[in-house]
């Protein structure tokens, strides 16, 4: 028997958060637009994603306004997608779900990334804030994600997105693939 796609039963605002980007892939679409991935080749080369599935989430992020689709000059021109305000806000959670399965799913033996206050260089502590500054939260705007000990191994990926990601980045910031 499938599964519902809905929480329709819950009065909750987790079980409508959960709707909007509890789906297999969603937050790994949204983590690489955070990284600054925009194309949709590109999303598809770096998450391994089949394309009917791409599309829908990426249809479901823009009609729901996490994220919105630009048209940008090419020949053809193509879209690109990239997070609105409401999008940007989920970072807090996207980032303490990262820090959780870096610590209780991998022992932390499997840092690919490490997340750095770009004003000051000292890496961000579980929480997202970084102690020498005394900030308790950094937006992602301030963050360059870094190749962490496990960037390279024989699990690294080299498709365009991890190749770029194999030097310092800063969040949102357009990536060069």
């Amino acid at each position: 028997m499938a599964l519902k796609k809905g929480y329709a039963a819950q009065d909750c605002s987790l079980a409508r958060t959960l709707e909007l980007v509890g789906e297999r892939w969603t937050m790994l679409v949204i983590r690489d637009a955070f990284y600054g991935v925009r194309r949709y080749s590109d999303f598809l080369a770096h998450l391994d994603i089949p394309r009917a599935v791409l599309s829908t989430r990426l249809r479901t992020l823009t009609e729901s306004g996490v994220m919105e689709r630009r048209r940008y000059e090419q020949s053809p021109p193509r879209d690109e997608y990239v997070l609105t305000e409401k999008g940007r806000r989920l970072w807090s959670a996207l980032f303490a779900l990262l820090m959780w399965g870096q610590e209780f799913t991998t022992g932390g033996a499997t840092v690919r990334r490490r997340y750095v206050h770009a004003a000051c260089g000292h890496e961000l502590e579980a929480g997202g804030g970084c102690r020498p500054c005394e900030r308790p939260a950094v937006p992602p705007e301030d963050i360059e994600v870094h190749p962490g000990p496990a960037a390279e191994g024989p699990t690294a990926r080299h498709d365009p997105v991890s190749r770029a990601l194999s030097k310092p980045h800063r969040l949102l910031r357009p990536l060069e693939t």
